[in-house]
């Protein structure tokens, strides 16, 4: 589905705990604070007293592709890129990205006690089409929430297939592909010539929700997008859900939504919440 048009050192992480620290202390004495949403060198760092493991480390933004890329050399599907900082408050970020050749990405990221929403506009600037087919808005590094390694953080991870929450420890895996490790979920209808260059798994999800559960079993986290172009479990213990962009025509803009979500362990009410941020 193509989008519709528009019409690290541990200093480092000391100083910015440190921050969330205080700025914790700060929040009203009614409702849950915010999480608190701190950006610098492609690296979201989001913090919440609630945040089983400790904050979480986002690799963002991380790629732009192109189309054809299941079988192609990861170097020459990704458009080059760089991203710079707008605007920033402790729950608000506004950030900017060029793509080449002539791409402008507006994305602004707003963080509630229990999610953050990211919003993308991208927009062609130049005089000729642009073959930007999916990127990958936000690396997920989950560790830290799961209590586990790249061997064994599958069986806390999970999507959605026609067999109802599924682990991906239990989904019918494969290992050929050009890139060996990880394992891509691609929905209905996205070319397989496409993806990402890792296996792609028999199992296809039925919505685009990707999760994991934390150590504690208390919380989950998952994350989904609007126009699904695929679910990747990746090789830094990471979990993606990548939006698919469909090119961009000469002047043509396009929206897309994201979510990242942090809630009680109940998948149900997880459904819930992903039905009416991303209705039919």
């Amino acid at each position: 589905m193509t989008p519709r048009p528009f019409t690290q050192s541990s200093v480092w992480c000391a100083r910015l705990l440190a921050l969330a620290l205080l700025l914790n202390l700060a929040r009203p004495a009614s409702g849950a604070a915010p999480l608190t949403l701190l950006w610098t060198n492609n690296v979201l760092t989001v913090f919440g007293p609630q945040i089983p493991g400790g904050p979480l480390e986002i690799w963002y933004p991380e790629a732009f592709c192109r189309s054809g890329s299941a079988q192609r050399e990861w170097g020459k599907t990704v458009l080059p890129h760089h991203t710079k900082l707008v605007s920033a408050t402790p729950h608000t970020l506004q950030l900017h990205t060029r793509i080449e050749p002539d791409v402008e990405l507006w994305h602004e990221l707003q963080a509630s006690a229990d999610a953050v929403s990211l919003r993308f506009v991208f927009t062609n600037r130049g005089t000729g089409a642009v073959d930007l087919a999916w990127f990958e808005p936000a690396c997920i590094r989950v560790a830290g929430f799961t209590g586990r390694d790249q061997t064994n953080y599958t069986a806390r991870s999970f999507i959605f297939t026609a067999r109802g929450l599924t682990p991906l420890d239990q989904t019918r895996r494969q290992t050929a592909a050009l890139y060996q490790g990880g394992q891509v979920y691609s929905p209905a209808g996205i070319p397989p010539a496409d993806l990402n260059p890792r296996p792609l798994c028999l199992d296809q999800p039925v919505n685009g929700l990707i999760g994991c559960f934390s150590n504690d079993g208390k919380f989950l986290l998952a994350t989904a997008s609007d126009y699904t172009q695929e679910l990747f479990e990746g090789v830094y213990v990471c979990l993606h859900s990548d939006p698919r962009v469909g090119g961009l025509a000469p002047g043509e803009a396009k929206r897309i939504h994201s979510e990242i979500y942090l809630l009680p362990n109940d998948p149900a009410a997880l459904l819930r919440r992903y039905q009416r941020d991303f209705p039919p």
